[in-house]
């Protein structure tokens, strides 16, 4: 992975983002939030994003995670305030590649960013679970919304 992007960098380059909230439950015993809640904020994160900006429908057409690349570059804690921020930077044929953020405001001061990961995910076939090809309509959204050519 590239070294860690700033905070203006995210915000002037990532046009989709939502709210997380932080729940108690989400805090382990060193008193932040686990690393396994990371993938759960992305995980929401992702589906938002491809609900809002694609209009996915996923009782068609599944979009399944075919790998996961997560930095953590620093703890959250809980009276943090995080954003979740989502991007496309590679479409291929049956699959694409979404760039996620979890940045915001610790308790003390300023903007943060507190983990990057890029994540490989493929289109399926609800029924089949064989891969399919990005429908088009998808693609074009895609591309509007993060800027890509094609």
């Amino acid at each position: 992975m590239a070294i860690p992007l700033q905070a203006e960098e995210v915000k002037e380059n990532f046009k989709f983002s939502v709210p997380i909230q932080i729940r108690f439950s989400d805090i382990d015993g060193y008193m932040h939030v686990n690393n396994g809640v990371y993938f759960n904020y992305m995980e929401h994160a992702r589906a938002l994003y491809l609900h809002q900006v694609c209009q996915w429908n996923f009782v068609q057409i599944g979009a399944v995670v075919a790998n996961v690349n997560l930095d953590f570059h620093k703890p959250i804690n809980f009276f943090d305030q995080i954003q979740a921020y989502v991007r496309c930077v590679h479409l291929g044929s049956s699959s694409f590649k979404l760039e996620q953020v979890l940045m915001g405001n610790k308790t003390n001061g300023g903007a943060t960013v507190f983990s990057r990961a890029i994540i490989t995910m493929v289109t399926v076939d609800l029924k089949s679970m064989k891969s399919l090809s990005l429908p088009d309509e998808y693609v074009a959204k895609i591309r509007q919304q993060d800027g890509l050519e094609a």
